[in-house]
């Protein structure tokens, strides 16, 4: 389900503060040394490092 439009250009990771880009179900990181990848359910991005996966 894609974000409400406006939303990714207001939200930042929150490890490292870079951007963050769509990608099915969840927002990418697009720092170069951190890459996390945040999920979103409901359509509702959990922006927390500790639910946070590093991408394969």
């Amino acid at each position: 389900m894609p974000l409400e439009a406006g939303l990714l250009e207001i939200l930042a990771c929150p490890a490292c503060h870079a951007p963050l880009k769509e990608a099915e179900s969840e927002l990418i990181c697009t720092g170069q040394d951190c890459g996390l990848a945040y999920p979103v359910r409901d359509g509702i991005p959990v922006l927390l490092v500790d639910e946070a996966r590093r991408p394969a």
